[in-house]
């Protein structure tokens, strides 16, 4: 789909209501139930009628924006709180450390290459090259073993779709290899740097790359100097179209590991290639598909994996090749009490290290090998560690440390216990010292404990007046923990009040909060979201005239249901790439693959539960719905742009007369969210805050 702006428009001129859109007479039967999907014509993204309907419903609100006193004052504090450099966490291949940097304000960050930590590093790959107005980005790398090669991938606009090039390190030239129609793939090197193993689909038909449904993934080695033509199937299940495929090797570069996994179901599969033997085919080893297994190390045949396979917490296990039974396991690291979870874990420098979280915070702890407790390292503060990288014979542990109120900082940790590193230290725009973070807990609609995360300027008084800007997930076992955010803090110098809450369905406390809120106990995520912006209202932080929600993905669900079912709470709403249409999620993309959060409109049980929070089939004529700005890009092939497109659509019908505005923001050449270039996200934050500021009835402070 190319959708534009109108180029030629004065938008001051154009009225902040769009245009009523166009009804069709589409109905479906769903189980002797009539639904009708009037906008069903906006799923075709490539027709002239909805390139002109986007372009109306971005005059609309680009007119109201541009209105909106203070947006720029707005913008201008966010493009200086971003220009910070920001680093990836270091990979050290060979005689090299590589590791992605943005010095603040590229568009997309770059791949560095540097001798060791603080020596002057080199650009290896600068992205910011390949296309005019930086939307295409690295959207992945891989080093060979011994640093001489990269493999790197190029994503278009933020599409999902990955074209994979080789770099020489020494030259920075790229070789002739070209891979295309890979996707949610990284490339893992076989160790004498031969080629490397990769995921990919096959071509979609030409004008579908980004509606056409992804099935039948399959996994490739490349070999160097071959077309792609040539490459290898290595693995793949014909009869298994839902199957999709991740590899991995061995440090001792003796076994080829194949992850196996179905949608976004967090269990897997594991098959192993022995590479030392001739001719040797992939073999089923953990093939029960009954729980998560990631392999984090080997001695030989005996494998360190973690786990959720008896413990719903995690746990670590040592398994032999030949005894794969579970009562053939031997616990190394037993899973942590009630409270606590088993996140992230590696070893590196002849230790394993495991991020524990304690209601969403972190805990790095050191281990030796036979799981006996060393230390705990001493993290900076409350907030979230991960991305922990390295081998068994690196010199240390690398990762990464966040909060709300402190920019991200990798940090290298000493096995032998000293202090941390920080790997560059974070430079502050702004005086993290003017805020606080606290976290409290409240009870959800069945008494059920929630924590939930409150970041704002030391000294707030709770009368009630605090414009408050409640944010949350619940969804796919992901853990919504402390992090920073540039935009966070303009919200916080604004005024305002952030509140997270850990919602069910995420995997803050394991497998178990996760079940508790997916398939037909999806509501629990939206009553403790609801449940949430009650006890901010009880507890005097806000009101719901100053109240706000928001959320992308999964969370434009949770914003969708929220403001369908309890209209009256909220002042406005900010739905972005939001799952909205849930009838009919799973026709587009990689949406079928949600079915293990979600369950389908393909059967009567499914159906009857999605037809009851559906956002899109929730909406009621003439009732007063909070003020909302729906965000989504054009090329999003994630979550398609149909479900904001259609949503915006029937929301704008139901709207009441006196009601509150109902807008549509729709990014042209970007995609779900990764890749697209700062200057982007700084514009569309800075519309957000200001459509905020706007329908909250806020004033900027003077000296913002």
């Amino acid at each position: 789909m190319r959708l534009a702006l109108l180029a030629a428009m004065t938008l001051a001129a154009v009225p902040s209501r769009p245009p009523e859109t166009r009804r069709g007479d589409v109905v479906d039967d769903y189980f002797g139930e009539q639904i009708a999907d009037p906008y069903r014509w906006l799923e075709d993204d490539r027709s002239a009628e909805t390139a002109e309907w986007v372009k109306a419903q971005n005059a609309a609100s680009g007119a109201f924006l541009a209105g909106v006193p203070g947006r720029d004052r707005i913008r201008k504090r966010l493009t200086r709180l971003w220009d910070t450099p920001r680093t990836g966490v270091p990979v050290r291949r060979g005689a090299r450390l590589l590791y992605t940097r943005n010095d603040g304000l590229q568009p997309q960050a770059v791949l560095l290459t540097a001798p060791r930590p603080g020596a002057k590093p080199t650009v290896l790959i600068d992205p910011n090259r390949l296309s005019k107005d930086g939307t295409v980005s690295l959207a992945a790398w891989s080093a060979s073993e011994d640093g001489r090669l990269v493999a790197w991938a190029a994503s278009d606009a933020g599409s999902d779709w990955q074209t994979w090039r080789v770099r020489d390190v020494a030259t920075g030239k790229d070789l002739p290899d070209l891979l295309r129609w890979a996707k949610f793939s990284g490339a893992t090197w076989a160790r004498d740097g031969s080629g490397f193993w990769y995921g990919r689909y096959a071509a979609p038909a030409a004008g579908a790359e980004l509606t056409a449904v992804n099935k039948h993934h399959q996994l490739y080695f490349h070999r160097l100097g071959t077309p792609q033509e040539e490459d290898a199937l290595v693995f793949s299940r014909a009869e298994q179209p839902d199957w999709s495929f991740g590899a991995d090797v061995t440090e001792d570069g003796r076994w080829l590991l194949v992850y196996q996994a179905e949608g976004t179901r967090p269990e897997t599969r594991i098959f192993l290639r022995d590479l030392a033997a001739a001719g040797s085919a992939v073999q089923p080893w953990l093939d029960r598909f009954d729980a998560e297994y990631t392999v984090l190390g080997n001695d030989g045949a005996t494998f360190y994996v973690l786990t959720d396979q008896g413990a719903p917490r995690r746990r670590i296990v040592a398994i032999d090749r030949d005894r794969p039974d579970p009562k053939d396991w031997r616990t190394l690291v037993p899973e942590g009490p009630g409270r606590e979870v088993m996140g992230e874990a590696a070893i590196a420098a002849g230790r394993l290290w495991i991020d524990w979280q304690v209601d969403a915070t972190s805990r790095l702890r050191a281990y030796g090998l036979d799981g006996t407790l060393e230390r705990e390292v001493a993290l900076p503060s409350l907030g979230t560690a991960g991305g922990l990288t390295g081998r068994r014979a690196d010199p240390d542990l690398r990762f990464a440390f966040t909060t709300f109120t402190a920019p991200t900082t990798v940090y290298r940790a000493d096995p032998a216990g000293g202090p941390l590193v920080p790997f560059e230290p974070a430079k502050l725009r702004f005086d993290p010292a003017r805020f606080e973070v606290e976290q409290v807990f409240y009870a959800s609609k069945d008494g059920t404990r929630v924590p939930m995360f409150l970041v704002h300027e030391k000294g707030l008084v709770r009368d009630g007046r605090n414009p408050t800007y409640l944010y949350g997930y619940g969804g796919f076992n992901i853990s919504l923990t402390p992090a920073y955010s540039p935009s966070v803090i303009a919200w916080l110098e604004l005024g305002g009040v952030l509140a997270q809450p850990c919602l069910r369905g995420g995997g803050e406390y394991g497998r178990e909060w996760y079940d508790a809120g997916r398939l037909d106990r999806k509501q629990n995520v939206f009553d403790d979201f609801v449940a949430a912006a009650e006890w901010l209202v009880a507890e005097r932080v806000t009101s719901p005239a100053r109240l706000a929600i928001g959320g992308g993905s999964n969370g434009g669900l949770l914003v969708g249901a929220a403001m369908t079912q309890r209209p009256d709470l909220f002042a406005a709403a900010v739905p972005q790439v939001g799952v909205l249409d849930m009838l009919r999620f799973h026709r587009f993309t990689i949406g079928w693959a949600w079915k293990s959060d979600y369950g389908s409109a393909e059967t009567k049980e499914g159906f009857e539960v999605l037809r009851r929070y559906s956002p899109l089939h929730n909406l009621k004529a003439g009732t007063r719905y909070p003020a909302t700005l729906v965000l989504t890009g054009d090329h999003d092939d994630r979550v398609v742009p149909a479900h904001s497109f259609k949503f915006t659509a029937a929301l704008q019908a139901a709207q009441a007369p006196d009601g509150p505005p109902v807008l549509a923001r729709i990014e042209t050449r970007a995609g779900h969210g990764a890749g697209k270039s700062t200057q982007m996200t700084i514009e569309e934050k800075a519309d957000q805050w200001a459509f905020l500021v706007k329908v909250l009835g806020m004033e900027l402070p003077k000296k913002f």
